[in-house]
C-alpha cells in the first residue's frame, strides 16, 4: 500500500455533529469548487497545486481546463507505484477526473476505471468532461465511500486523494476499501494525517470539518 500526506488540515471529530451533518458541510464546498473553484481560499485547487503536489507538469498542461480547475488533492498517488495495463481502478472522491484520467491512461483500452464521489455536482463534471476528451474506459458513479456502488472482490487498485480525512467513519471506509479489492491488490493513497491533537476549542471555533 501507497501513502503519501500533506495539505488540508483537518480536525479531530467533534461529537456533537451528526454525521449527515459533517457529510453536508463536506458535499457544500467540493460542490462550490466544482462550480466556481476560484471561489476556494483556504486551500489550494487547480493546475499548479496539482503540479506543486508532484504531478507531471506535461500531463496536467495537456488536459483541458475544467478537469484540472477543480482538483483539490492533498498529494499523488498516482506516483507510489505502477498502475498496469488491463486493471481495473477505482478512484473514490474522484472530483472532477484528474487522477481517473491520468489512470485510465495507464491501464489502456483494456482496462477500467471506475470513479466515485458524493457531490453530484462533481460526478456530473467529471462525465462531462471525460466526454470531452473522448475517454471511453472510464466511468463515474455517485455513492459513498462508507458504501461504495461496486461488487465484492471487483478492482484491482484504490486510489484516493484528501479521502479518510473527510469522513467520520474512516473504518468503515477502509473496510469498503478491502471489501472491493480483489486479492492481491493494491492501495495508492494521498491523504492528510495529525501527528499532535488539536484542542476541541480549536475545533469548535473552525466550525468547518472541512476546514
Amino acid at each position: 500500500m501507497g501513502f503519501a500526506s500533506g495539505g488540508l488540515e483537518t480536525y479531530p471529530y467533534n461529537v456533537l455533529m451528526e454525521d449527515k451533518d459533517i457529510k453536508e458541510q463536506v458535499q457544500a464546498r467540493f460542490r462550490r469548487i466544482a462550480s466556481e473553484p476560484s471561489s476556494e481560499t483556504r486551500f489550494s485547487v487547480g493546475p499548479e497545486s496539482a503540479k506543486n503536489l508532484g504531478y507531471d507538469p506535461q500531463e496536467i498542461d495537456s488536459m483541458p481546463s475544467p478537469v484540472t480547475e477543480s482538483f483539490a488533492g492533498v498529494g499523488y498517488p498516482l506516483g507510489l507505484g505502477p498502475v498496469c495495463e488491463g486493471e481495473t481502478v477505482l478512484d473514490i472522491g474522484s472530483g472532477a477526473g484528474l487522477d481517473a484520467f491520468l489512470a485510465s491512461r495507464r491501464v489502456g483500452p483494456r482496462g477500467k476505471v471506475i470513479g466515485v464521489d458524493m457531490t453530484p455536482e462533481m460526478v456530473e463534471k467529471a462525465e462531462t468532461n471525460r466526454q470531452r476528451l473522448g475517454i471511453t474506459n472510464a466511468e463515474f458513479r455517485e455513492g459513498l465511500a462508507e458504501k461504495l456502488p461496486l461488487e465484492n472482490d471487483s478492482v484491482n487498485l484504490v486510489i484516493f486523494n484528501g479521502l479518510l480525512n473527510l469522513s467520520p467513519q474512516k473504518g468503515q471506509v477502509v473496510a469498503e476499501i478491502y471489501r472491493v479489492l480483489r486479492p492481491g491488490g493494491r492501495i495508492y493513497a494521498a491523504d492528510i494525517i495529525l501527528e499532535e491533537g488539536v484542542a476541541q476549542a480549536t475545533v469548535e471555533k473552525l466550525g468547518q470539518w472541512s476546514d
